[in-house]
């Protein structure tokens, strides 16, 4: 059983969805990775979404980016929407953000799919202590590479 299940509204959006697997994997968290779309597959949605026992869902998409209040429609678990850019990049951004009161979508930045996965693992670590030591231990890391940056800078 995956704990997350990433949803692609199309092929196009793999890489922002490889960040969110990679971010998850990283963190010994499983996932399994989809594609369907809000408009032109609404059914298959549904059924990815009905039949999962993730524990959290990211959905990814451009345009329109219906994808992530389609997926939150049919769960009351929580889902995580990742706006992709495009020749409008603003079309995504509002999509994911302007959900109607009653279903709510959290929203990370524009193609920020390591963002979705960090945050999947947040919620998931609410309740599982390793993940909550895995993100400690990543929060860390980076505090570490930026006082490398800092360091490297001096002399210059």
């Amino acid at each position: 059983m995956a704990q997350v299940l990433i949803i692609m509204g199309s092929k196009s959006d793999l890489p922002v969805g490889q960040k969110a697997k990679d971010t998850l994997m990283e963190l010994g968290i499983s996932c399994d990775i989809k594609i369907a779309s809000a408009h032109r597959t609404p059914k298959l949605v549904a059924e990815l979404v009905e039949k999962s026992d993730a524990k959290v869902f990211i959905a990814i998409a451009g345009l329109s980016a219906a994808l992530p209040g389609a997926v939150a429609a049919h769960t009351v678990r929580p889902v995580i929407g990742v706006p992709v850019s495009g020749k409008v990049n603003l079309d995504s951004v509002l999509s994911v953000v302007q959900m109607p009161p009653g279903i709510p979508v959290a929203a990370v930045g524009l193609d920020r799919g390591e963002n979705a996965g960090l945050l999947a693992a947040q919620i998931i670590g609410v309740a599982d202590r390793e993940v909550e030591r895995k993100l400690l231990e990543h929060r860390k890391e980076q505090e570490k590479k930026v006082h490398e940056d800092s360091s490297s800078l001096e002399g210059a």
